[in-house]
């Protein structure tokens, strides 16, 4: 009930408002975004390099409205890839896209122009030196995604898929996906999903990860393990050792601001560690969502309000 609840807040207008104006909540923000432009996401990719952390990339941004929205967004990616470049860091870092935030579901050719748009982005990574990852939104955005996912990787064939492991149907997906040279980062899923699309018991969602896990990591390509569950990470390195993976050949991946000390573990031992970080002005429904995954989130967001009163 409370995760669907916060995850209702993310799309409330007025939530938002009372989140945006509360003058105490930038402070908890920066837990999981670290700033606003191109320059801050620079600054965290050298900073997490320095302690041998890889680290994708989101431009903030969803619910893209007309075509000139889209068209920033591109050119914001574009930007922060040059300067990758040019900062010789790109690899270390790549992106994460959400073709929402590019025009998915405008309602003249939003297919298009996303795909468009992606496919710029993909241009201005390969200039680079690095890649990108598409991310995944709610369910009614799978079918689009995954279909403008295998447009682009005729010309990119190294684009990343991410599957979310409450859908019924990602055990199938991962199975489709786990061929040579793809890239599929698995994930639990962050969306509030009918009972028709989506398992709703926690333990269900665990045993479909596993499921899914074994899927990939027994297959000829790249798993990307996104997760913070403990359980989940111990049996990624058990299945990845029965499957004789060695350690360049999948990854973990955990979003900025959770669970650094693991993530330091990881790296520390030799594993690919990703860190998902978050940058942009449109920080609230990605900020929501984050309180919305996992209780201790949300009364850490509560004991520092308190705190800073």
């Amino acid at each position: 009930m409370l995760r669907s609840s916060m995850l209702a807040a993310a799309r409330s207008r007025g939530v938002r408002r009372l989140v945006e104006a509360n003058p105490l909540t930038g402070k908890v923000v920066e837990r999981f975004v670290v700033g606003t432009g191109p320059e801050d996401a620079v600054r965290a990719v050298r900073r997490l390099g320095a302690d041998g952390w890889l680290v994708t990339l989101d431009h903030l941004g969803e619910d893209t409205s007309d075509t000139e929205q889209a068209a920033t967004t591109v050119r914001a990616y574009r930007h922060l890839l040059r300067l990758l470049g040019e900062e010789g860091l790109a690899d270390r870092a790549e992106v994460s896209v959400k073709l929402s935030a590019v025009g998915q579901f405008l309602p003249a050719d939003g297919e298009k122009v996303a795909l468009d748009g992606a496919r710029r982005i993909c241009e201005a990574a390969a200039a680079a030196g690095t890649t990108v990852t598409l991310d995944m939104e709610d369910h009614t955005t799978t079918d689009s995604t995954l279909g403008i996912l295998r447009d682009l990787r005729v010309d990119f064939p190294w684009v990343g898929a991410v599957l979310q492991a409450y859908l019924h149907r990602t055990e199938q997906d991962c199975r489709d996906l786990a061929g040579e040279g793809s890239r599929v980062r698995l994930c639990k899923g962050a969306y509030a999903e009918p009972a028709s699309v989506a398992f709703q018991r926690k333990e269900d969602v665990d045993r479909s990860y596993v499921r899914c896990l074994k899927v990939l990591m027994e297959g000829a390509g790249y798993p990307m393990v996104a997760t913070h569950d403990p359980r989940m990470v111990a049996l990624a390195a058990e299945l990845a050792a029965r499957a004789g993976r060695r350690p360049d050949d999948h990854e973990y991946q955990m979003l900025y601001g959770i669970r650094d000390a693991e993530q330091r573990r990881l790296a520390a031992e030799g594993s690919r560690m990703r860190v998902y970080v978050a940058y942009g002005e449109e920080w609230y429904g990605y900020f929501m969502r984050r309180l919305a995954e996992r209780p201790a989130n949300l009364g850490f967001f509560l004991r520092s309000l308190i705190s800073s009163s």
